[in-house]
């Protein structure tokens, strides 16, 4: 006879994963929407190929998201959802609309969808706002895609690392508002953790990102501090620059997030893991 619980040993099953309360979270801690707590940063893709489908959480990472490009990939296909319905049932994506005018992070998000509200989500309006984020992130991604060459000139020593650190704060200048910031922190972080970077490249990539706006700043430096990957000299360095650079309350706030972050990675692994 089969028992009617589970055998002892037996790992609980997977719970399943609420992304818009994580989304909720990322809101509320003042960082950059991820996957999943832990797990890499969410890009306009995840928005616009349906990777990212449910209903609230697009809602809410186009209120809370704090990466513009993302924020307003996330109104995209609630437009496109808003201009099938019949007029009759148009009000609660009118009521969604006026929140994120009214609510979002982003500025710009909040100026698409008063135009949308404004254009009664009328097709041309949508093809307009996909045709504007296209304008801005295809063209940063080929830069990006060109840093990426200019990386492995570096790998090969086919660059001096003076004029590897020009390229990469041009790369920052050109794609800086414009590219998705999931795909630049990725960028950074493996550049800290890659054993192929001179450490003297990074503790001068280091020095720049110190310099960057506090919520750039915060997620690269905990991004580091929180690698089970990246060398622990260049952490112990990276702690030094912020004590001289940094106020105690910036100090704090960094030491807090790293922390979480640090707690997320252990959660990665625990059983019964929740899963999207």
């Amino acid at each position: 006879m089969a028992t009617p619980y589970a055998a002892p040993g037996a790992p609980p099953a997977a719970r399943p994963f609420d992304l818009a309360a994580h989304f909720m979270e990322c809101g509320s801690l003042n960082t950059n929407l991820s996957i999943a707590p832990g797990e890499r940063l969410v890009i306009t893709d995840d928005l616009l190929n349906g990777n990212v489908v449910d209903f609230a959480a697009m809602s809410m990472a186009a209120i809370v998201a704090r990466d513009g490009q993302v924020a307003r990939a996330a109104i995209i296909p609630l437009s496109v959802a808003a201009s099938k319905v019949k007029a009759a049932d148009r009000r609660k994506y009118e009521r969604l609309f006026e929140l994120i005018e009214e609510t979002a992070f982003d500025s710009a998000a909040r100026e698409s969808a008063e135009a949308l509200i404004a254009a009664n989500f009328r097709d041309s309006q949508i093809r307009e706002l996909a045709a504007e984020l296209g304008g801005t992130i295809g063209p940063a991604r080929t830069r990006y895609r060109a840093f990426l060459e200019v990386i492995k000139l570096l790998v090969d020593k086919k660059i001096s690392q003076g004029g590897f650190l020009e390229e990469f704060l041009e790369f920052t200048r050109a794609v800086a508002g414009k590219l998705d910031f999931g795909i630049y922190s990725l960028c950074v972080d493996r550049l800290f953790v890659s054993e192929h970077i001179p450490m003297m490249v990074k503790v001068s990539l280091l020095g720049e990102i110190l310099k960057y706006p506090p919520l750039v700043r915060k997620e690269l430096m905990t991004n580091l501090l929180s690698s089970p990957k990246a060398p622990r000299d260049l952490i112990n360095h990276a702690r030094g620059a912020m004590a001289s650079e940094m106020s105690r309350a910036q100090l704090t706030e960094i030491v807090l997030f790293t922390m979480l972050k640090q707690s997320w990675q252990w959660q990665k692994k625990a059983p019964g893991h929740p899963t999207i």
